[in-house]
């Protein structure tokens, strides 16, 4: 299977369109992400989110059936905190058709537990793409470990 990372890119007239970025061959992956340890697995295999010495923040576009259709990097931040624009983020998943997301991020501590900020932001994300139509299925902390903010119920 092919994998690509895109960005968005202003036009000549100031519109905003999707950039590849980065497309791979990555035959061991299955595309349904129907499960955050499948998640988990492409952002320690494709992404390598786990070796980063700051926060990076990845959002997974889907369509109807869970199959991953596009990879964006949200944020890169510092050793502790990364800044993610709710706008900007759901630009970035109606330029690519998604139907439902799901954000991760690494923690370089290696503690996967979700901060205030983690739990609030997601809410708030939830609350976006309610409004808008594009379903946040989960937000995954990934550390040694990981932490599924759904499965923790936090969303």
């Amino acid at each position: 299977m092919r994998i690509t990372k895109y960005k968005t890119k202003l036009t000549e007239d100031g519109k905003a369109v999707l950039e590849k970025e980065l497309s791979v061959n990555y035959p061991e992956l299955d595309r349904q992400m129907n499960s955050p340890e499948k998640v988990v697995r492409l952002g320690k295999e494709f992404l390598r989110i786990h070796e980063n010495a700051e926060e990076y923040l990845y959002m997974i576009c889907l369509n109807n059936k869970l199959m991953m259709t596009s990879v964006f990097e949200l944020s890169h931040g510092n050793v502790n905190s990364s800044v993610v624009g709710i706008r900007e983020m759901f630009q970035k998943a109606l330029l690519a058709n998604a139907v439902s997301v799901i954000v991760m991020h690494n923690h370089p501590s290696g503690d996967c537990t979700p901060s205030i900020q983690d739990i609030e932001i997601t809410k708030r994300m939830k609350a976006a793409g309610e409004i808008i139509g594009v379903e946040v299925l989960d937000h995954i902390v990934v550390g040694n470990r990981y932490c599924s903010l759904r499965e923790a119920g936090h969303i």
